[in-house]
């Protein structure tokens, strides 16, 4: 049937479309367009007028009048500390200082081409930046995966580490063709603390160690050159990387714009055990364990003092504490934000920008679009005549700096990478990476009466009903700082390709809840075999500088969602597009919508996935990474207050999975249904581990609940972990059987929590969780290794992280699915 004739809502409505082809004729012309938009494609690194790979091509000196051979930092033979203390002693304060911006001007006289630090690659390579990234000619587009809140859904650590390696090889591709750099801020890393944060979309979540570890495997995809190139005689700052990726933003970043507060000037009051126990954790993990190359600091103050400003934040902890191996970078214009808004201190420019670099951040990224400069090469050369830092200091930036540089081959090439080329991006297997990615972090909310997965042996015909942006979401799906899609399957192109007969209305925000729009919308319910509503929200609504004031859905969607319902001969499904939670509670309960889709924000191939899972092709197995809470929370709690746990006299229930303790949440942490069953057995149903004291260790004190404290008290309530080798670990495995008739994807979580009468701790904490694939009617035996001083601790309000002693539980799985055995910790004195 022709395209118009399955539409449903009148020509003459100027709100609502008539049919979608004019909508589809527009997004083809804008990508055609923006495609041939590009000039020709450049080398990496541009000289008099020539192209080279890497900047020591003695070609490329001889093209600058100079001799290669006679500049150390070119000798490949040296160590990289070696060769940047040679480039750095080269240049003058005036040159040093243009090389302390995103815009690095390099220094011809010496041989250093300019470079440009910016770079997006939060879900695929993106052009947001002053065009170090730009697509063009043999480069129209890269592929674009799922929203990062959609890849979390999936709690699958070898997708994401397939996806930053992915990602990685698109930039190494473009930049042999001139169309990126090798610097790329990414990932967010930051905790969604509280459900109305506007970029939940660009995080993993609410759980530090889900944020943690996908940190580290997006971090390892992106930089890991593979097992051939490692660090030279073990020296970690000459480790080989494949692409620079930056964990962001540090610390204590998650107020963008809620009323009157802003990111600008808000000054996050925490408590030491949240930053510890929340707010640093996912960084350390990224450092630690992901070696990522690059950190950026935030706008906002911590207690006080400018993150980007804070020297026990950037210098004491990441990177004496945590080893960073890279460098730091501000988030842009926050050097200027410390004078022009937070007006820090009444300091000038000058003293900004010298409390920053001793604090000890190394790249002062400015904001493009303003036509300013960043304040380290405006104020830098100021700061140091006027003494208020050494030129020392600004070598030691720059040092940072150009060691990464020396590590991704800038001045020397990889050949490794060298081959890759313009087949390399949007490339097949990428593709459907990228519609694996998107099924994978589906969401399967709600299915009375299994009305999912729909038969397409059965069902003849479907309405679609909803938003324009939603069922032919070319934009929404995309979701923020993206780049140019390779393509872009809408949920209408997908489900026609299940079913021929699709009925559609579609119509623009605000036209849903008309009258007449309702109306058509009933009628459109009422003729086909099955009818699907997409929904729910897009970057108008959650983006960066725009938080939420509410969790409902916007634009009356629930009145006409619920009309439709009504008018349906049979129970509806309702899928949701949406980075944080909405309560859909008026769907929950409505007997008459029979399914509810978690979609997110699910990328380039997202409507090849929401097709695939609605119509039983793949069986959803995500789970949900944030707790989605009723629309009365809001109500509940500011989102200005930073503490995580309960506050019984402010009334605040507390946040996250971890602390809250209001009144029910509409989905839980961890929430997601499948297709088929599973059950859970272990052999394992309880352990002892002792752990002796050493001389040098000393026993920590325990915070127990109002008259709960044990008696006798124990001889050593809690061991500091910081004093202790931490050998010792608790092994299981748990047998998941699938005991129904499709094979399916699997979500198994561990938990742990300290005994009950312990204060203050959390109500349970993930710890580790596996996805695996189970085939209908058989089972996989998943093992899992607890080390005891990581995860069977928990942060004492001293800040201390300890090990209690007694009885702590293991709990695994989520929702009715769960078993538990208790781990009893004895520490001998």
């Amino acid at each position: 049937m022709p395209l118009a004739a399955m539409a449903s809502a009148s020509s003459s409505s100027s709100r609502c479309h008539p049919t979608l082809a004019v909508a589809l004729l527009c997004a083809i012309a804008a990508v055609s367009s923006a495609a041939a938009g590009g000039a020709g494609g450049r080398g990496p690194i541009t000289t008099a007028g020539r192209n080279y790979t890497r900047v020591c091509d003695p070609a490329r000196f001889a093209a600058l009048g100079l001799d290669a051979s006679r500049f150390r930092y070119c000798d490949a033979s040296l160590p990289y500390a070696d060769r940047v203390r040679d480039l750095v002693g080269r240049m003058t304060l005036e040159e040093k200082v243009r090389n302390l911006g995103d815009q690095a001007e390099g220094a011809p006289r010496v041989g250093l081409p300019p470079y440009r630090w910016w770079g997006e690659a939060l879900h695929g390579v993106s052009d947001v930046g002053p065009g170090g990234t730009w697509f063009g000619d043999v480069v129209p587009g890269a592929t674009s995966f799922p929203l990062v809140i959609n890849a979390a859904a999936a709690f699958n650590e070898s997708l994401w580490r397939a996806v930053g390696g992915a990602v990685s090889t698109e930039i190494r591709a473009m930049y042999n063709l001139g169309h990126a750099e090798l610097t790329y801020w990414s990932p967010n890393i930051n905790v969604v603390r509280d459900p109305r944060w506007g970029r939940a979309s660009e995080t993993p979540g609410e759980d530090p160690f889900v944020v943690g570890r996908y940190a580290v495997n997006f971090v390892r995809g992106m930089q890991d050159v593979g097992s051939g190139r490692t660090a030279a005689a073990g020296d970690p700052f000459a480790r080989p990387i494949k692409v620079s990726s930056c964990c962001k933003h540090f610390a204590a970043y998650d107020v963008d714009a809620w009323f009157k507060a802003d990111r600008l000037t808000f000054d996050a009051q925490v408590q030491e055990r949240d930053m510890v126990e929340t707010f640093e954790r996912p960084f350390e993990m990224c450092i630690r364990d992901g070696d990522a190359s690059c950190v950026m600091c935030s706008y906002n103050r911590v207690n006080g003092i400018p993150a980007c400003a804070d020297a026990r934040l950037l210098t004491e902890t990441v990177r004496d504490q945590w080893q960073l191996h890279g460098y730091i970078v501000s988030d842009c214009d926050s050097v200027r934000v410390m004078v022009r808004d937070a007006k820090w201190l009444n300091y000038t420019g000058v003293e900004a920008t010298a409390a920053a670099m001793k604090a000890g951040l190394d790249l002062d990224c400015g904001m493009f679009w303003e036509g300013a400069r960043d304040f380290f090469t405006t104020y830098g050369v100021d700061a140091v005549r006027q003494g208020k830092i050494m030129e020392a200091d600004v070598d030691n930036a720059l040092t940072n700096v150009y060691l990464t540089l020396m590590r991704l081959g800038f001045f020397d090439g990889m050949p490794e990478f060298e081959s890759l080329g313009a087949t390399d991006v949007c490339s097949k297997e990428h593709k459907e990476l990228a519609a694996d990615a998107a099924r994978q972090g589906m969401v399967l909310l709600k299915n009375d009466a299994h009305r999912l997965p729909l038969d397409p042996n059965k069902i003849k015909s479907v309405s679609l009903v909803g938003l324009l942006e939603h069922i032919n979401a070319t934009d929404v799906m995309l979701g923020d700082y993206r780049g140019k899609p390779c393509r872009v399957v809408t949920p209408y192109n997908a489900i026609r390709k299940m079913v021929n007969a699709t009925y559609v209305h579609a119509c623009d925000n605000g036209a849903c809840d008309t009258a007449e729009g309702m109306g058509r919308a009933a009628r459109t319910a009422k003729i086909a075999d099955a009818t699907i509503v997409i929904a729910g929200l897009n970057m108008s609504v959650e983006r960066e500088s725009n938080d939420r004031e509410d969790l409902l859905l916007p634009w009356n969607q629930t009145g006409w969602i619920n009309a439709v319902a009504e008018a349906s001969p049979y129970p509806i499904v309702l899928v949701i597009m949406s980075a944080g939670g909405v309560d859909v509670s008026f769907a929950q309960n409505n007997l008459k919508i029979g399914a509810i889709v978690w979609a997110g924000y699910p990328g380039e191939e997202g409507g090849t996935a929401i097709a695939d899972v609605l119509f039983g092709k793949h069986n959803p197995g995500g789970r949900l990474p944030l707790t989605w809470f009723k629309n009365e929370y809001v109500n509940q709690i500011p989102m200005t207050s930073m503490a995580l746990r309960p506050d019984a006299a402010r009334g605040y229930p507390g946040r996250t999975y971890k602390f809250y303790d209001g009144p029910a949440v509409l989905y839980p942490f961890g929430h997601g249904l499948s297709y088929t069953n599973f059950s859970y057995a272990s052999a394992t149903t309880g352990a002892t581990v002792t752990i002796p004291i050493g001389a040098w260790e000393h026993c920590k004190p325990l915070t127990y609940k109002s008259g709960a404290a044990p008696s006798p008290a124990p001889a050593c309530p809690a061991l500091n972990v910081a004093s202790h080798r931490c050998d010792e670990a608790v092994s299981f495995a748990v047998t998941v059987r699938n005991t129904g008739g499709v094979g399916g994807g699997h979500v198994v979580p561990v938990y742990t929590a300290p005994r009950a009468e312990v204060g203050d701790a959390p109500r349970k904490q993930l710890v580790a969780f596996r996805r695996v694939f189970v085939p209908a009617g058989a089972a996989v035996e998943v093992p899992f290794t607890l080390n005891v001083c990581r995860d069977l601790a928990i942060v004492e309000e001293t800040a201390y992280t300890v090990v209690p002693s007694g009885a702590s539980a293991v709990i695994v799985g989520d929702d009715a699915l769960e078993l538990s055995f208790a781990v009893t910790i004895n520490l001998a004195a």
